[in-house]
């Protein structure tokens, strides 16, 4: 079977790492989301100021395409995209049926140390907050939603026990 995953959460949960080691684990391309946001997205981020709805719909259309594009080929993709609200999860979802979601679960705290932590990257820890209040969870229904406070190992191998095969 061919797989179209979107690993999400806020920033710092793991999305990159996670899907990165997923898509090794499933034999398919890994992308991330923040690679293909515009440089005037990156401008805002860097500047402390979060993106709006209109700064990120032409953003999720692409990715949404790029998605679309994988699937109609019958090649597997792991996409590591936030998709903090629900309109953004189905916005992906629109035309590309069997796209799975996994939610990177973890406490403000605990991202907020592994944030801080990190260097060279554009979104700053004091935004977090920001993506916390947006933050619409996806149900269990909707998503294979997964704690991050676990080894990457027991991640990964959680989320392929839990996987529509």
């Amino acid at each position: 079977m061919t797989h179209a995953i979107v690993v999400m959460g806020v920033s710092g949960c793991g999305k990159t790492t996670v899907g990165r080691a997923l898509a090794e684990t499933l034999n398919c391309k890994f992308y991330d989301a923040d690679d293909f946001h515009p440089p005037e997205n990156i401008t805002k981020m860097s500047s402390g100021i979060p993106l709006n709805d209109k700064d990120r719909q032409p953003w999720l259309e692409n990715l949404r395409d790029l998605i679309a594009e994988h699937i109609k080929q019958g090649r597997g993709l792991v996409l590591a995209c936030s998709a903090l609200k629900k309109r953004y999860r189905n916005l992906l979802r629109e035309g590309n049926t069997g796209l799975q979601f996994v939610y990177l679960q973890g406490d403000f705290e605990l991202i907020l140390q592994r944030m801080m932590a990190r260097e060279g990257h554009y979104m700053q820890a004091d935004m977090l907050q920001s993506q916390f209040d947006v933050l619409e969870p996806p149900s269990a229904q909707e998503a294979i939603n997964i704690r991050i406070d676990q080894s990457l190992s027991d991640i990964v191998q959680h989320i392929m026990d839990k996987m529509i095969k």
